[in-house]
């Protein structure tokens, strides 16, 4: 058994994987620093995901830009696994001090302590994310694998939100795989590149073992319902328990690839269990395309109540057209098989949600913030 830290321990995904940790025997850090964005005001009294991994781990408050915070974590972990981050690619886009304050600087303490000092740490768990590839793969007619650049605003200001390749021929969108194009057309994602390329980099030469996770849109009961920056399963269903209208983005047909918390947390452990896992980073996700339209319906199927739909062709700068995962690489190497798809998995969360008090519909507020911005057009 592992004496495993959890960075941001506290949130979404690493409080299940404390938990299902726990449950297998491991003994489990957890270092948070209960960001009232995600856990609301005294989340110590008041946030569901703190209380359920309360009492059950070793629970540090404090935070990943802090070099002290990091050197009491990091005492006599085997293996740690890096959560702790800011998240969002809207909010990136003008919290850029932030981001790379916490997400690259934080990243890079951890390393530092790790490089200088005696340890016991054999592997770190990177969470990257699927935000670093940019636009997804697609297939071109006549040039075969291409890349596509972030999309052009003018086109996107006429309606035009499909990707093109510089001759404007049709191209077929495909799974993209680890050896992808990296191009992120984020803050977050620019941060989420190097917090994984310095894990990978530097491990190797310290004597510990590295494995990188490029999540896809992780959703499942647990998520924050509250927070407008992230999730577009949280923020729909919050808007549409409100009464409020739904104001879709684009035309509606970008889609993202939803992979439901528990498989999420079982390729994790994997990868934390497995020495086939070690140097290696491996997509997580379902390997199948979902549209934000398909999303909006089902809420409101599953919810049974009845709110409009608006496709308002207004866009964010930042955020891409389409992207999921290949997951060949995490199968062979790993056996991994998601479970739960996304007709299943959104039953499962609605039935959470509904459990819940509803939540302030704060959408407009962020919305307002990134139009004064610039970034919504």
């Amino acid at each position: 058994m592992k004496n495993i830290l959890i960075t941001g321990g506290a949130g979404f995904i690493g409080s299940n994987l404390a938990l299902k940790l726990i449950e297998k025997g491991h003994t489990v850090t957890v270092l948070d620093n209960l960001s009232k964005q995600i856990h609301g005001e005294n989340p110590q009294e008041t946030s569901p995901l703190y209380k359920s991994i309360k009492d059950k781990v070793i629970f540090i408050e404090g935070t990943v830009t802090s070099r002290s915070d990091w050197e009491k974590a990091l005492q006599n972990q085997n293996v740690v696994v890096h959560f702790a981050a800011e998240t969002g690619t809207g909010q990136s886009m003008y919290c850029i001090e932030k981001y790379t304050e916490v997400n690259i600087q934080g990243t890079a303490i951890m390393l530092d302590i790790l490089a200088n000092n005696e340890n016991s740490v054999e592997k770190i768990v990177i969470a990257s994310s699927r935000s670093i590839y940019g636009e997804g793969k697609y297939k071109h007619p006549k040039l075969g694998i291409v890349y596509p650049t972030h999309r052009n605003e003018n086109d996107m200001l006429a309606g035009n939100f499909e990707l093109t390749f510089s001759d404007k021929e049709e191209l077929e969108l495909l799974a993209t795989d680890e050896d992808s194009k990296i191009h992120p057309s984020s803050v977050y994602g620019i941060t989420k590149q190097n917090q994984e390329q310095m894990i990978m980099t530097v491990c190797p030469t310290i004597g510990i073992a590295p494995v990188g996770f490029r999540y896809q849109n992780v959703y499942g009961p647990g998520q924050s319902l509250s927070n407008p920056y992230t999730g577009i399963l949280s923020i729909f269903s919050t808007q549409i328990r409100n009464n409020n209208p739904i104001q879709i983005f684009e035309d509606g047909k970008e889609t993202r690839d939803f992979v439901f918390i528990d498989d999420v947390v079982a390729a994790t452990i994997l990868g934390i269990e497995k020495e086939e896992a070690n140097g290696h980073v491996f997509n997580v996700g379902t390997g199948v395309a979902t549209d934000v339209l398909e999303v909006a319906n089902s809420l409101i199927k599953a919810y049974e109540i009845e709110v409009p739909v608006t496709v308002t062709g207004r866009f964010r700068l930042g955020d891409i057209r389409h992207n999921f995962a290949d997951l060949t690489k995490i199968k062979e190497r790993l056996g991994f098989e998601p479970k739960v798809y996304f007709k299943e998995g959104i039953q499962k969360f609605s039935a959470w949600v509904l459990q819940q008090e509803i939540q302030e519909d704060k959408l407009s507020k962020s919305l307002e913030e990134m139009k004064k911005k610039g970034l919504l057009k």
